[in-house]
């Protein structure tokens, strides 16, 4: 257990507020900003996070900056996540994780250039949250439980936390129920209601199609809805060669976005529920 956080003085990034974020989900202990002792980083108590030139778990020193130049790009979020044994999970469902290593590790230019985008694209994605959290953040030496920046942190941990073990738990329940069915021309994932159902029956599908090896391209989802006994209805990545319009006329066809990317049936027989999706489809 930690007694507290410490990390570098002056400006903050997400990387290292990120880091601080995770070990308070179940640390809850006060954050320093500050250049450690030789005490600090000898303590497995406090953990020195991007700062110190250390990478050692077992003292729970977190930093990166030491690392040769041709590295894989990583940060102190990265190596938090690691010893936590969270870090693969987070790489396959965070997809802004390796983007934000590559942010701390080689700069915007490279950053922009590795995404295939322009350094301005990058700057058209920047939020006043991220600004105020780090702006705010960065305007303390010490974050204290009970203060508003220290508690929006530990929620911002434990919402991360719970969102990728969540997602590993979630994969496994869809491998167990889920079909797929060959229809003509395009797959669909199939996920049968069960009981109790999931809070929200649709989450973690299109993570899970991205690891589908299937003979055909899945291009739907079909899956228990939420607010009623029937099924709901969407594309794939939005593929427009499914519209759902083409179906808003039929007597068990309750809803159909007039975007075409979803609709909820009363219907619960397979059958059915597959010439409805057969019947959006249109080759291109």
């Amino acid at each position: 257990m930690l007694t507290s956080i410490l990390t570098h003085p002056g400006g903050a990034h997400k990387d290292d507020l990120l880091a601080c974020c995770v070990l308070l989900a179940d640390n809850p202990v006060r954050i320093e900003r500050r250049d450690p002792k030789p005490e600090d980083l000898n303590s497995e108590e406090i953990a020195v996070i991007d700062i110190g030139h250390q990478h050692d778990p077992a003292k729970s020193n977190f930093d990166h900056h030491q690392f040769p130049r041709e590295a894989p790009p990583s940060c102190a979020l990265s190596l938090v996540l690691q010893d936590l044994g969270l870090y693969d999970d987070a790489k396959r469902f965070c997809d802004w994780l390796e983007t934000s290593e590559w942010l701390d590790c080689r700069g915007p230019v490279n950053t922009a250039d590795w995404l295939g985008a322009g350094r301005d694209i990058l700057a058209k994605l920047n939020s006043p949250i991220d600004v105020t959290l780090l702006r705010r953040f960065a305007g303390q030496e010490v974050h204290q439980p009970g203060e508003p920046v220290w508690e929006i942190m530990r929620m911002i941990g434990q919402d991360l936390i719970a969102y990728i073990s969540g997602l590993r738990e979630r994969m496994a329940y869809i491998a167990e129920h889920a079909e797929i069915w060959e229809l003509d021309g395009f797959s669909v994932l199939y996920l049968p209601r069960t009981e109790p159902l999931p809070g929200e029956p649709s989450a973690g599908l299109g993570r899970y199609i991205e690891e589908l090896e299937v003979k055909t391209e899945v291009l739907a989802t079909v899956y228990p809805d939420r607010r009623g006994e029937g099924y709901g209805m969407r594309r794939y990545n939005d593929d427009p060669r499914l519209d759902f319009t083409r179906i808003e006329q039929e007597s068990d066809v309750h809803f159909a976005h007039k975007q075409g990317f979803i609709a909820k049936t009363s219907a619960v027989d397979p059958d059915r529920l597959k010439n409805l999706v057969q019947a959006t489809f249109a080759q291109n």
